[in-house]
């Protein structure tokens, strides 16, 4: 990709990368080859020196200048390893897998969407939608035993390209709601003023400028 000139700072249009997914779900069963493994990998891709921030999703102890990042179906609890960081949803789940046997999952839209704002609320600065256009593997392939090769994922596109409602439309609005917060959100930190347990105010907020 490099060669081929993709990244953002070659004028491409990549402008973060990833590597290793979840390892960090993992590495405690291998202890401390698994600690270095996570080390080397991070060091080799930094050493590439594509120029683009690198993140490793929930590696809570991602070394600089990797981000660690959250997954799943809500992030507005996560914040990254060190200050300096910015705050990244790279999963925001808008569904499920289905498996043989079992149910088709379904996610509500005002949930997701209540999840996604909540989150830049707390400061979140990008959400990533796993999946916003669901797929299907060909061939007989899937992502494990007994999971189906169709990955829809009830996203709000589905694995046909086709668009699902409400799910799209209320997404759109959110995010016109947030585009338009844009100035507020962007120009200082916010206050937070506790007032008990899971209470608080941010001053600068997305629902107090919007």
């Amino acid at each position: 990709m490099k060669n081929e000139k993709l990244f953002q700072t070659q004028g491409g249009h990549i402008i973060l990368s990833q590597i290793e997914n979840e390892y960090g779900l993992e590495i405690k069963q291998y202890g401390a080859p698994g600690h270095a493994y996570m080390t080397w990998a991070a060091k080799m891709a930094v050493e590439m020196g594509t120029g683009v921030p690198w993140v490793m999703c929930k590696e809570d102890d991602a070394p600089d200048p990797v981000i660690n990042t959250c997954n799943g179906f809500y992030c507005d609890y996560f914040s990254p390893n060190k200050p300096n960081k910015p705050t990244i949803w790279t999963e925001a789940w808008s569904g499920w897998f289905d498996d043989f046997g079992g149910p088709v999952h379904h996610r509500p839209v005002e949930d997701l969407a209540f999840a996604v704002a909540r989150f830049i609320q707390k400061g979140g600065s990008l959400v990533n939608y796993y999946m916003y256009h669901g797929g299907t593997n060909f061939g007989r392939t899937a992502g494990g035993p007994f999971i189906t090769t169709s990955y829809d994922y009830d996203a709000p596109i589905d694995e046909y390209g086709l668009i699902r409602q409400p799910k799209y439309d209320h997404l759109k609005e959110l995010h016109k709601a947030v585009k338009l917060c844009e100035p507020a959100l962007i120009s200082a930190d916010p206050t937070v003023t506790v007032l008990g347990n899971y209470e608080q105010v941010p001053f600068l907020s997305l629902f107090s400028f919007c």
